[in-house]
C-alpha cells in the first residue's frame, strides 16, 4: 500500500472486497455486508500508514479490521443467528440431488445458528475466520492480534461446543482445520 500513490489502494479493493463482503454477509446478513465491507476499506485506507508488513499480510489485516467492525454489530450478529435458529427449512425447486443436499444442510441450520450464537465472541471470530473466510491459523492470529496457539485453542473450543450442540456432528468440518493440526479422529 503506497502512501504516495493512494490509487494503488484500489488494487487491494479489487482483490479482497468480494471475499470480505461474503464473510461479513455470513456473519451479519446481506443487509449489512456492503456497509461493513466498505467501511473496512475506509478504515484501512485511513490507517494505511500504520500497516506493518512485518506483522503479517494485507489479507489478515483487512479481515482483522472487518472482524473489529463486526464486533460493533455484535447484537445484530447474535440476533441473526437466533432468527436463523427459529426459521423453518424450505427447499427450493432444483434438481433432486441439489435439493437433498440443501435440505440436509438446512436441517442443521437452526441448531448450528444457535450453537454459533452461544459461543463466546472471541471463539466465534476465530472459528468463522478459519471456516468462512478461509484464513490460516497464522492469518487469524495476525487479524486478531493473538498468537497462533491461541487461535488453535479458540477454534478447537468452538468446534467442540458446536459439535456438542449438534449431537456430535460437525457441519463446520473443513479439511483446512485438519491441515492446521486440529484433528478429531
Amino acid at each position: 500500500m503506497s502512501l504516495t500513490e493512494p490509487e494503488a489502494f484500489g488494487e487491494l479493493f479489487d482483490r479482497y472486497y468480494d471475499a470480505l463482503r461474503r464473510y461479513v454477509a455470513r456473519r451479519l446478513g446481506p443487509e449489512a455486508a456492503d456497509d461493513v465491507a466498505g467501511e473496512t476499506f475506509l478504515v484501512a485506507f485511513r490507517e494505511r500508514g500504520r500497516y506493518d508488513p512485518e506483522r503479517g499480510g494485507v489479507r489478515p489485516w483487512l479481515f482483522g479490521i472487518a472482524t473489529h467492525l463486526i464486533s460493533r454489530h455484535r447484537r445484530l450478529e447474535a440476533s441473526r443467528y437466533k432468527t436463523l435458529a427459529r426459521t423453518p427449512v424450505e427447499a427450493e425447486d432444483d434438481t433432486l440431488d441439489r435439493v437433498v443436499d440443501r435440505v440436509s444442510a438446512e436441517a442443521a441450520r437452526p441448531a448450528l445458528a444457535g450453537a454459533l450464537a452461544a459461543l463466546a465472541q472471541r471463539d466465534r471470530h476465530a472459528l468463522l475466520l478459519v471456516v468462512w473466510a478461509g484464513l490460516s491459523y497464522q492469518e487469524v492470529g495476525e487479524a486478531l492480534g493473538v498468537p497462533t496457539g491461541t487461535v488453535a485453542s479458540r477454534v478447537n473450543r468452538a468446534r467442540r461446543k458446536v459439535r456438542h450442540a449438534l449431537g456430535g456432528r460437525d457441519p463446520l468440518r473443513d479439511d483446512r482445520l485438519d491441515e492446521e493440526g486440529d484433528r478429531d479422529e
